[in-house]
């Protein structure tokens, strides 16, 4: 049930982006804030991008799931409200948009991460191959 309820508020949210009516209310995290949640494992660190995007590198401990799995693999994240969620992308505008739909289904304490990781690699922080 919450599955075909996260499925129609994807669903829901692609068609207010097609018509250009997102809301843009979605909490954030700075990428410092981020990096340190994935170093004392304090968060789940969502990396959305694309399997072609990963071979530049990734943020170590990362979950791996790309913005077109997510629905499928929801159960991959922890319960709404268990512990935080950040979901982050190339540069901030998928994270954006998908913690609103998060937020939509229930998880409260989901946020994007402010930059993404192109600022990650642009500050040399360390990537891993996934």
């Amino acid at each position: 049930m919450k599955l075909r309820n996260f499925l129609s508020t994807l669903a829901y949210g692609a068609l207010l982006l097609s018509i250009g009516c997102s809301s843009n209310a979605a909490p954030s995290v700075t990428l410092e804030d981020a990096r340190e949640a994935l170093q004392k494992s304090s968060a789940v660190v969502v990396d959305i991008r694309e399997p072609s995007e990963y071979a530049t590198g990734v943020a170590k401990g990362a979950l791996l799931i790309p913005m077109g799995q997510l629905g499928k693999r929801l159960a991959e994240l922890p319960k709404p409200g268990a512990e935080p969620v950040l979901v982050i992308c190339n540069t901030q505008n998928r994270s954006s948009r998908i913690v609103e739909q998060l937020q939509a289904a229930g998880y409260s304490n989901a946020s994007y991460v402010k930059g993404g990781m192109s600022l990650w690699a642009t500050r040399a922080w360390p990537m891993v191959k996934p």
